[in-house]
């Protein structure tokens, strides 16, 4: 076990490696916060796989339209994610300088500017959902479905905007068990509303696709409800109170929020043209696309558990002045990512065709499956890198960073690679499908790419001296 004990050393930015005590006290604070937000990522996983699955039961068609609207979705909630962004750094440096009034006037005038914004996603999403379908590459087999789940679940985004508001500030304080809770009982929730509403149980209609949305905007309502429920309760670290506006808070949510925002928007755009680029070679290609990315989802939200807890602790670090502990949980943070990944990589080599089944018995889409996993695997280590260190940059406030990697990276190359295998390259290889492998060729490339540009950008050290409000 030589190999391991020198993978988990960890050193600080002077090179100097922690000793023993130090070295268990930052893989335990780290696995503190993450383990909860980790659990959460997995289980939430696996019950939208669960959800993928029961609407799987309509056809590939309805598996599509569903995936169709994800972009689109996304896409509306790029300006609440990049304000709860902004939100966790901001509040987890109060709470490392021991401001906690601060963070309480963070989080409420936080969550008043995002009450704006889900207002008008829910106008938006519900009277412009057949545009929206339509640019996010429905076609005739997919356009109606994707357009009636789409305008459902519009009625849901001003209380998931407040949940995921709630949810950053309690991530920037280290309380993801409150998150963990508050998410897994609304999926839990969507789930059980699943099983009534699409196949009709219990006395109810079979709804089918309109099933699924009522059962995914009520059970995201419950989280809401369940995440105010929080705050309304008195003892804790933050409560509500009348919001007044102060510069040095604003100046800080929007010096990181529109830096995420390009980010986000970023993605979005590279993730849109992806799946118009997929939907465009056939119905079962999108849905072999579509459950493929429901089991690399997985592996996202792992590392995704491993960098909240990194955001949080390198935010807390660098505002009690401790240069040295952002940097070192830095190190073990990413550590932990590659024993993740390398965890991730054996399960899905032992169980790929196991996974496809799961969501369908169509042999064609089985084996596009398990031929995309393979490549899959191959990007499991630098995916969870870069994931990582983009939390360890969060933290920091160098989102603007970040963003310049999700330009170049995934709305620039990984679309070009996906077009270029997709279309010209398609039938270089005889009888291998290699317009389905190609968004996961790209993903693998960008997945390289990204984590190099941010491990470079993490040595250089000048996240260490970025000043927010």
């Amino acid at each position: 076990m030589d190999w391991l004990h020198a993978l988990l050393k960890v050193k600080d930015h002077e090179g100097r490696v922690a000793d023993a005590e130090q070295t268990k006290k930052l893989y335990r604070d780290t696995l503190s916060i993450a383990w909860p937000s980790t659990v959460e990522g997995a289980l939430m996983s696996i019950i939208g796989s669960v959800d993928t699955m029961m609407v799987g039961t309509l056809g590939p068609a309805a598996i599509a339209a569903v995936g169709l609207t994800s972009q689109p979705r996304m896409i509306m909630l790029i300006l609440a994610q990049a304000l709860c962004i902004g939100t966790t750094a901001l509040c987890a440096r109060r709470k490392g300088a021991g401001d906690q009034r601060g963070a309480i006037a963070c989080l409420n005038q936080s969550l008043a500017v995002i009450t704006l914004i889900g207002t008008l996603m829910t106008l938006l999403g519900y009277f412009g959902a057949e545009g929206l379908m339509r640019l996010g590459g429905a076609n005739d087999d997919t356009f109606a479905l994707s357009t009636s789940y789409f305008r459902i679940i519009s009625l849901a985004f001003l209380p998931q905007c407040w949940q995921l508001c709630i949810c950053a500030a309690m991530r920037a304080i280290g309380k993801t068990r409150i998150t963990m809770v508050t998410n897994i009982t609304a999926n839990l929730i969507n789930v059980g509303l699943n099983y009534i509403l699409i196949n009709g149980k219990l006395g109810f209609p079979a709804l089918g696709v309109r099933g699924a949305a009522i059962a995914t905007a009520c059970g995201t309502v419950a989280g809401s409800a369940l995440c105010v429920a929080v705050v309304l309760r008195r003892g804790g670290y933050y409560h509500l109170v009348r919001p007044r506006f102060d510069r040095g808070t604003m100046g800080g949510l929007f010096k990181v929020g529109a830096s995420s925002m390009v980010e986000a928007a970023c993605l979005r755009a590279g993730f849109l043209i992806l799946a118009r680029l997929i939907a465009g070679i056939g119905t079962n290609a999108f849905a072999a696309y579509q459950i493929v990315g429901q089991v690399t989802s997985l592996s996202f939200t792992l590392g995704d558990g491993v960098s909240t807890a990194v955001t949080s602790l390198v935010g807390q670090s660098l505002g009690a002045r401790r240069k040295d502990l952002a940097w070192s949980y830095a190190q073990a943070a990413s550590k932990i990512g590659v024993l993740v990944a390398l965890g991730l990589m054996l399960v899905i080599a032992l169980l790929d065709r196991q996974l496809a089944l799961l969501f369908t018995t169509d042999e064609g889409i089985v084996r596009s499956v398990t031929l995309s996993l393979i490549v899959v695997i191959a990007a499991m280590i630098p995916q969870n890198g870069r994931v990582v260190k983009s939390g360890v940059l969060r933290g920091a406030g160098d989102v603007r960073y970040v963003a310049v990697c999700a330009l170049l990276s995934v709305t620039l190359l990984r679309p070009a690679l996906t077009w270029l295998f997709c279309y010209p390259l398609a039938g270089v290889w005889h009888g291998v499908p290699v317009d389905v492998l190609s968004p996961w060729i790209a993903f693998l490339i960008d997945a390289v790419v990204r984590d190099r540009l941010l491990q470079r950008r993490i040595r250089q050290g000048n996240w260490l001296n970025i000043e927010l409000g």
